[in-house]
């Protein structure tokens, strides 16, 4: 069996859940099954760990260097759909432009969340047309959790609900062994992009007062923070408590390892990578109580509602000072991480491809 990914989410992010997602299926596949990656140039930093070293020839940025990167690997990727010398196309994003190269070769494709459709209001520009078109013209469709699935067809009712299979996503950091401190250090942990649904203000509001009060820090990871939010944290007093910087793999988990807890507020996920990050490094976590997150995380995480900031505040403080709920809380995360392996989504995957090529 030979499966033909595409370029999308390997040209679009440099790294990130998508792409991580798929570079983890790949290199966990044992050889159950070929692959190929049309790639004409690489910048995501998994497809280098697969081996793809194909870098612009021009080192240095200049404006239209990433169109330029994404317009070549889209070209390879159409090339390769062309030849058919492939058995299914499993796609890593939602460019229509593919499927009219398709022909009668079967797909699967990945519902990773229905975000543009139940928040269009936070992107400008919405891709549920392309999505629509993709889910139902595939032989099979991968939601990442049963939230995610319901979501799809309760959007999309016309959807065929047996086409639809659940596959969890696997652990985070399998080959970091986890090393327990000494004794957590005083900040609190946001991890990743801090935009629109992701509530980042309802956080800042809510955990503004109890950084003062207890003589805490923020930990952000990801990018420097921009100028709406240098403001929106001096006005509320934090600035000089507040970081945040792009982090390696290793430092990310010692920054969750070492953080006296995580707080997840996002209004939507489609599955949350970062709940097994928190899992994987023993660290307490806080998350709302919507979409995805009961399900993934269940009882190894404390819930409030992330539209009210004087819930999540009082949540966050009453876990700040019980020990005894902290360490409980790292001890659930260590046992429910036992449930997500990438093994266990490598053999569902194989068997979903193997299900399609029989029909």
């Amino acid at each position: 069996m030979k499966v033909l990914y595409d370029n999308q989410a390997f040209s679009y992010q440099n790294f990130g859940g998508v792409s991580r997602y798929f570079y983890e299926l790949i290199n966990n596949s044992n050889n159950l099954f070929e692959f190929d990656i049309p790639l004409t140039i690489t910048k995501n930093e998994y497809t280098k760990l697969l081996g793809f070293n194909k870098e612009f020839p021009v080192k240095f940025h200049f404006k239209g260097k990433n169109r330029i990167i994404d317009y070549l690997n889209n070209c390879s990727s159409i090339k390769n759909i062309k030849t058919g010398n492939y058995d299914l196309f499993h796609p890593t994003y939602y460019n229509t432009d593919y499927l009219k190269y398709l022909k009668n070769k079967p797909f699967i494709i990945d519902v990773h969340d229905m975000i543009f459709e139940i928040m269009p209001q936070y992107f400008k520009n919405n891709i549920s047309l392309e999505k629509k078109e993709y889910f139902i013209r595939a032989d099979a469709l991968i939601a990442n959790s049963q939230n995610t699935k319901n979501d799809l067809l309760k959007i999309i009712p016309e959807i065929n609900e047996n086409k639809v299979k659940v596959i969890y996503r696997g652990e985070i950091f399998p080959n970091i062994k986890y090393k327990k401190p000494s004794e957590k250090q005083k900040y609190i942990l946001f991890t990743g992009q801090r935009g629109g649904y992701k509530n980042f203000d309802n956080f800042i509001k809510a955990v503004a007062p109890l950084l003062i009060k207890y003589d805490l820090e923020l930990f952000c990871t990801g990018q420097d923070f921009n100028k709406y939010e240098n403001e929106f944290l001096e006005n509320n007093n934090i600035i000089k408590r507040s970081k945040s910087r792009f982090l390696s793999e290793n430092e990310l988990q010692d920054i969750y390892a070492n953080a006296l807890l995580f707080v997840f507020p996002s209004l939507y996920e489609g599955f949350g990578f970062p709940i097994l990050e928190a899992f994987a490094s023993g660290c307490p976590m806080l998350l709302s109580n919507s979409s995805c997150f009961p399900e993934i995380a269940q009882d190894a995480g404390i819930y409030f509602d992330p539209n009210s900031v004087e819930n999540m505040r009082s949540t966050i403080e009453n876990v700040i000072l019980d020990q005894s709920l902290q360490d409980s809380i790292i001890k659930k995360g260590f046992e429910r991480l036992k449930f997500f392996s990438w093994e266990k989504t490598v053999k569902e995957t194989y068997k979903l491809y193997c299900d399609v090529l029989s029909k």
